[in-house]
């Protein structure tokens, strides 16, 4: 697999802490409140004698310990199973992380790595104790190696880094929103708002990058030929019950009403209509 040119993408540097989305942190804390109040309820339960379903207070009260195995767990997946991007493994890419994560003010860049796709374009960022990591499926990666656009890349690694650098890959936090989380619809809305944030950090480290987002619409191969603003404009058209109902229960904001976020900067993404 190749890696991406040399000839470099085009980062910002120093980039000023770019905007959450104003959805993001109240749903963080009505996450929160949530949680403590299950938490509470289910006390209050146990400590009347009411009878509850053991396996549902055992996975509750269990939750903190079941996330730290699962977090611990994937961190481990990818370690074993990736490539690691170092200075010599792909050092192009490490090199846009690495300047990336110095324009974010981050102290320490992510250990990153390359995992199989197979066929599935993504990327996402974790944690585990207080290391936190970037995965990039193949298939992605290869957009800015093979198919040599470095700017999508670096505007993909912008916003993987941006989930490190606004805390969605903490513990605390998914801790903190997990029973949130649970709940259809509402735990997505959260997820959007997140990834909108995340989105401006990309667009913030490599303003040029946000055209290649048509990846997540058509491919690794087919999307240099995709109209950005074609998509982007649909989202005042494609509208209805049912386009709603798509976005309020996906977490990711659907392309059309992304693309047309990071096209207008001037307001943030669409999180319902």
């Amino acid at each position: 697999m190749s890696d991406p040119s040399p000839a470099g993408a085009h980062l910002e540097h120093d980039i000023p802490r770019p905007r959450r989305h104003p959805w993001e942190i109240p749903m963080v804390v009505v996450g929160v409140v949530v949680s403590i109040g299950a938490l509470c309820v289910l006390f209050v339960l146990l400590v009347q004698g009411v009878e509850l379903d053991e396996s549902l207070a055992a996975s509750v009260f269990g939750l903190p310990f079941l996330i730290y195995l699962i977090r611990g767990r994937t961190y481990a997946t990818q370690r074993v199973n990736g490539v690691r991007i170092t200075e010599t493994q792909f050092p192009d890419a490490h090199r846009i992380l690495v300047d990336a994560a110095r324009a974010m003010g981050l102290a320490k860049t992510p250990d990153a790595y390359v995992v199989l796709g197979n066929g599935v374009i993504n990327a996402f960022a974790s944690g585990h104790g207080f290391r936190r990591y970037l995965a990039f499926h193949s298939d992605l990666f290869e957009v800015g190696g093979r198919l040599g656009d470095p700017d999508t890349f670096a505007f993909i690694a912008g916003h993987e880094l941006g989930h490190v650098r606004a805390g969605h890959a903490s513990y605390w936090r998914q801790l903190g929103t997990a029973v949130l989380n649970m709940v259809p619809a509402v735990g997505a809305t959260l997820s959007r708002s997140q990834e909108y944030t995340a989105d401006n950090h990309g667009y913030a480290v490599c303003p040029r990058g946000h055209r290649g987002m048509t990846v997540l619409a058509a491919g690794k191969y087919l999307y240099p030929q995709v109209d950005f603003d074609a998509m982007a404009d649909r989202a005042r058209t494609d509208r209805g019950f049912f386009v709603f109902l798509v976005n309020l229960l996906a977490s990711h904001p659907v392309n059309t009403k992304r693309f047309a976020a990071l096209r207008d900067r001037t307001r943030p993404g669409r999180m319902f209509f």
